[in-house]
């Protein structure tokens, strides 16, 4: 059986966080949550997930501050991180540059079909860095094969 992909879910309405958190474990992810940017630091680093669903709208840490805090330091850089946000579109490219992997507007997530979109969009995202991450052990093996 595949190991279980590890899901920080950051968000800091209650309704939201559960929702997502149910369907989420039900398409067989491994699901912690954080209500606040603070806690979603502290959790990113105790249990270093495969992914994260960022809320943009955070108190105590804003969910750019918190994208920025883990894009600089190495241990988290390479974690992908879907934004979830309210804000319109127009955030979207200027998200997508600082590091955000993918971008869900929150208005278009009806909670009845919305954990389809997001468990896919979830998945997604875990495939393409996967697949990223073994074409890049097959160059490393073929540059070692190439240097004895």
């Amino acid at each position: 059986m595949a190991v279980k992909a590890k899901v920080l879910l950051v968000d800091d309405s209650k309704f939201f966080r559960m929702a997502n958190e149910h369907a989420l474990s039900n398409a067989g992810f491994e699901v912690s949550a954080a209500a606040d940017g603070e806690e979603a630091l502290q959790v990113v680093n105790d249990k270093l997930p495969d992914i994260i669903l960022l809320d943009m709208m955070l108190p105590k840490i804003s969910g750019p501050d918190v994208l920025k805090a883990l894009k600089a330091n190495p241990a988290t850089m390479d974690i992908p991180v879907i934004v979830l946000t309210s804000l319109s579109q127009r955030n979207e490219e200027k998200l997508l540059s600082e590091g955000a992997a993918a971008y869900l507007e929150k208005s278009t997530l009806e909670l009845d079909k919305s954990s389809d979109r997001l468990v896919a969009t979830v998945e997604t995202v875990l495939g393409r860095v996967n697949h990223q991450k073994s074409l890049t052990l097959r160059l490393q093996a073929l540059g070692a094969k190439k240097g004895r």
